[in-house]
């Protein structure tokens, strides 16, 4: 099959479209036939694109969003089957989705929403799934709560701020370009262009904090909670001691495959309360670039997916 593959750490420069064999589904796994593949550009700076558990896992096939089709089963499997059409999140120390095909667990793909292309469906498992598990699992966002979202234009941001909004929330988002408008149309009551002016003003407060930036917005955010607050950060682990600082929680967390909330956002883009924004595509021959297009000024707000088959 043709695939993205990298054969040693480095940037887009390492990577190469060339042939590599066709995985065989283990049990309880399948093999999917590939037609999009959403990137995510910190990848290529995870331990886990280059190791597992500590071991050199190279070389390493890139891209761990899925949309596509059921090619084959592997022992055991008995709940999806040929010809159904999945979408998914593949685990982050396995081989990745830019690829003809890709085998992965059954339980980490659900039924892709029905209304939009692969295309649009690749580019929502990691950037639903963590907004979705931020805001309910960690965060346990009540009607009513005063939200602030930091990168409410990003990938992970523009869908936490949607699934906010649902959840009741009052959410002001943080933006660093000219997307107040987009970003309101997500449902945020305010959006702040921290090129322009300060999140962390007077007498600023929120109930929650999710956080998909880091570094001094991490660190300046702890300001801006009520005590009792929770803050939920995507980057990094916050500063050792500085919740107990502020008499709030703080948490940090790694987002996981889930086959019912994958479920739960294929039902949402499905009745039209969920929308995916697309930055770019490119096809898989063309994926050393697609990679590299995420250092280009002017970027388009939303996902860059691989087009791998119409």
């Amino acid at each position: 099959m043709t695939a993205l593959r990298a054969h040693r750490r480095g940037g887009p420069e390492v990577l190469a479209v060339e042939s590599a064999p066709v995985p065989v589904p283990a049990a309880g796994e399948v093999l999917v036939a590939v037609h999009a593949a959403a990137i995510t550009f910190d990848e290529l700076t995870w331990e886990e694109t280059w190791t597992r558990d500590g071991v050199d896992r190279t070389p390493t096939i890139v891209s761990h969003e899925v949309s596509g089709v059921i090619a084959e089963t592997g022992p055991g499997v008995t709940d999806v089957q040929p010809g159904d059409d999945v979408y998914g999140l593949v685990a982050f120390d396995r081989d990745g989705a830019a690829a003809e095909f890709v085998a992965m667990p059954a339980t980490d793909l659900a039924a892709k929403p029905s209304t939009v292309s692969h295309a649009v469906a690749a580019a929502l498992p990691l950037a639903g799934l963590t907004a979705l598990q931020a805001l309910v699992d960690h965060a346990g966002v009540r009607p009513g709560e005063a939200v602030l979202v930091h990168g409410g234009a990003g990938g992970v941001g523009a869908l936490t701020v949607q699934l906010a909004a649902q959840l009741g929330a009052e959410v002001t988002a943080t933006v660093r370009s000219d997307t107040a408008e987009l970003v309101r149309g997500f449902g945020a009551r305010h959006v702040i262009n921290t090129r322009r002016a300060e999140f962390d003003g007077p007498g600023t407060k929120y109930d929650v904090v999710i956080d998909t930036v880091g570094g001094q917005t991490l660190d300046r955010s702890f300001g801006v909670l009520r005590r009792g607050g929770r803050l939920v950060t995507l980057s990094a682990p916050p500063p050792a001691g500085i919740d107990t600082e502020f008499g709030v929680t703080a948490t940090f967390f790694i987002v996981t495959a889930n086959r019912d909330q994958l479920t739960e956002l294929a039902t949402l883009v499905d009745s039209g309360s969920l929308h995916i924004e697309i930055a770019d595509t490119f096809p898989l021959a063309r994926g050393r670039e697609a990679f590299e297009s995420g250092s280009r000024p002017g970027r388009r707000a939303g996902k860059t997916v691989l087009v791998v088959r119409d």
